[in-house]
């Protein structure tokens, strides 16, 4: 069928020569045909010939690979992101101004924007609060296609003055909706949080606006902070949040509506996301899935809520077996 043609044929060949192991000279041919519109090899086609050729070798550039030619000054092992050059350099809040400024005049699809929003974040995270409250009260404006840099950016920063100006921006409902969703669920892949974090972030448990949207972002900071630090749970941001958790419990986690029963099911998932911290609260999780009287959902949920609680708990002697027979 007409579907099944293959649209475009091409062709490259190239024939290259080397001298003493280095490429002289190469000649390549590429053609283009585009295939519905060609009978018998013609039709809509380009074709495109190149010549590279070598004028001269500088003695200096010539280098023979090798483990005896290897500076080991020069290696060292990293991971795979992208690096960006070190600078002790502080950014006064002028300069970061300028950035937001020449980001909104600057073209959307342009290389150009690309390279000066990684230059903003990275500036951001140079900045003390204060510097960034200032920033926010100068740059938090829209550019022509309504967008806000700024905006954009701060979830990339992941430095604790970052997410302290992220929370105060969130708690004054100034921002929109999706502002807010886009920061809370970027509490998640913070990759080194502080206890200052979670101390700034557990007050969103106890706003009403943004109680619920909160849990899952908030315990999985809480739970990528316990994988990088020892005895977790006596840490008091830590404290914080799961005392709030465990106070939506109730001691045997007993609902009352529909609505009631939806928050049950994101708090047990919810701490069930912060792992190590939970341990704590195993005692109340076995009672809400051995309560015969709550719903099947919640008794399943609880014992989910088990996953990363340590073996060192002795989850089998808290949940006895046959609790849904």
């Amino acid at each position: 069928s007409q579907s099944e043609q293959q649209i475009l044929s091409s062709n490259l060949e190239c024939v290259q020569n080397f001298k003493d192991g280095i490429l002289a000279d190469a000649e390549c041919t590429e053609s283009n045909l585009v295939a519905p519109f060609s009978e018998k090899g013609s039709g809509a086609k380009t074709q495109t010939r190149s010549s590279l050729k070598l004028i001269q070798v500088e003695a200096e550039t010539l280098y023979k690979w090798g483990p005896n030619n290897l500076d080991s000054k020069d290696l060292y092992v990293t991971n795979m992101l992208y690096e960006k050059e070190q600078t002790e350099r502080q950014f006064t809040i002028e300069e970061v101004t300028e950035l937001v400024q020449q980001l909104c005049l600057a073209h959307s699809v342009r290389l150009e924007t690309a390279s000066l929003f990684t230059t903003l974040v990275f500036e951001l995270r140079h900045l003390s609060l204060k510097a960034l409250t200032a920033l926010w009260q100068r740059s938090s404006f829209k550019c022509r296609d309504n967008w806000q840099p700024l905006i954009d950016a701060l979830p990339s920063c992941a430095t604790e003055a970052c997410v302290l100006l992220m929370k105060e921006i969130i708690s004054s409902g100034e921002a929109e909706e999706d502002t807010v969703e886009s920061f809370l669920w970027s509490f998640s892949f913070i990759p080194e949080p502080t206890s200052g974090m979670i101390e700034c972030l557990a007050p969103l448990l106890h706003s009403p606006g943004t109680s619920q949207s909160s849990f899952l972002p908030v315990t999985a900071l809480v739970h990528r902070f316990c994988s990088t630090h020892q005895s977790c749970e006596g840490v008091p941001a830590v404290q914080s949040v799961m005392r709030r958790l465990g106070a939506f419990l109730g001691g045997n986690c007993t609902v009352r509506d529909s609505a009631g029963l939806r928050q049950m099911q994101l708090v047990l998932k919810a701490i069930g996301n912060a792992g190590l911290a939970a341990a704590s609260l195993a005692p109340v999780l076995s009672v809400c899935a051995s309560l015969r009287s709550n719903p099947t959902e919640i008794r399943l949920a609880a014992i989910q809520a088990f996953r990363r609680i340590p073996c060192s708990v002795r989850v089998s002697n808290l949940l006895p077996t046959g609790i849904f027979s």
